[in-house]
């Protein structure tokens, strides 16, 4: 099929384009949030094609993918047709109600000419959707394969504008888990994290006298890396991150209100044994035998120190992570999902 979608979530947009259509993402001059084109950190294949904003009324498009309400003003605009009514639409819904959750409207929730696509159970059961048919279909993940060393008994984290979204990503929360364990942060925007924090202070001397006598550069680098109570890396190349990630011992998940963080099962599958609060989707996705999940921070704070100090037991959590993940998002179960809706709004 030809399909109309707008380059908005990276790791989301990356598992969608491996199925079998051709694709088509607007493209602006300076490369706009309407208009981004092709991914340029993510490995996109060439059935994904950048089209001028200008041109799109010239294309033909059998279906076409929303994401953000005014992309339906956007669409016709473009393309000069209707969404859901000269050509058919899909709305997929990435994220959790804002505000008064329990009585949140969604913005198609007048709409019954567009089906709405919440990618977890749990964004589906808050939303007050109307009279919008819903569907789920649950993420999938390009897997990046089983790369953990865990040679650093850190705890990785990874959140994009965590001082903008300080609560809600539960990066308030930092400060308290690095008190135990030392963690690393991983995004965009991550520079002023431990200032806005009060973590920005020179790191602690190193003990040398931990060190063997043949001790190389990089050991020594990790011992100073080791030093530090929380570390920041901006806006990595993915495959650079995953790397990264995979030689921390632990993954910490501190979101108190999110849909459900890629990055969560990108770590899974990297092999990562996971913390996280006990919030939103994030019950569903961590199984027991995978890691900790608890509302109670010196539960989790418990088990990064746990993990942090017994290599075996997160290696072995996280072989199990990386299976349920496998099993739960793997992307050819997402794909297929995905060919039965279009499958249903070609007939």
């Amino acid at each position: 099929m030809r399909i109309l979608f707008w380059h908005v979530h990276g790791s989301w947009a990356t598992a969608f384009v491996h199925g079998a259509h051709d694709y088509a993402v607007p493209l602006t001059p300076g490369r706009c949030p309407d208009g981004r084109g092709r991914a340029r950190t993510y490995p996109w294949p060439a059935t994904v094609r950048e089209v001028p904003c200008e041109l799109l009324a010239r294309e033909e498009f059998d279906v076409i993918v929303l994401q953000r309400p005014h992309e339906i003003e956007l669409a016709e605009r473009w393309t000069g047709r209707r969404p859901g009514r000269d050509v058919p639409a899909v709305y997929v819904e990435h994220n959790t109600p804002a505000g008064d959750v329990p009585r949140t409207r969604h913005p198609l929730a007048h709409r019954d000419d567009i089906p709405l696509v919440h990618v977890t159970h749990f964004n589906a059961l808050f939303w007050d959707s109307g009279r919008a048919p819903v569907q789920v279909i649950e993420h999938g993940v390009v897997d990046p394969g089983y790369r953990y060393t865990g040679e650093l008994a850190r705890a990785g984290v990874v959140v994009n504008e965590p001082v903008r979204r300080l609560r809600v990503a539960g990066t308030d929360l930092l400060p308290g888990f690095a008190a135990a364990v030392p963690l690393d942060v991983f995004g965009m925007n991550v520079t002023g994290l431990p200032a806005e924090l009060g973590m920005s202070e020179s790191p602690a001397r190193v003990d040398r006298s931990f060190r063997d006598d043949g001790a190389s550069d990089r050991d020594e680098g990790d011992l100073r890396c080791q030093a530090r109570r929380l570390e920041v890396f901006e806006d990595l190349p993915q495959a650079d991150m995953h790397a990264e990630l995979a030689r921390r011992r632990v993954y910490l998940h501190p979101y108190r209100w999110t849909s459900l963080g890629l990055s969560l099962i990108e770590a899974m599958l990297l092999g990562l044994p996971v913390v996280a609060l006990a919030t939103t989707e994030a019950v569903e996705a961590v199984p027991p035998e995978a890691g900790v999940i608890s509302t109670r921070p010196a539960t989790l704070i418990d088990a990064l120190e746990r993990f942090a100090d017994d290599p075996p037991r997160a290696r072995q959590a996280g072989k199990a992570a990386r299976a349920a993940a496998l099993a739960r998002y793997g992307l050819e179960r997402f794909l297929a999902d995905w060919n039965r809706l279009f499958r249903d709004i070609a007939r």
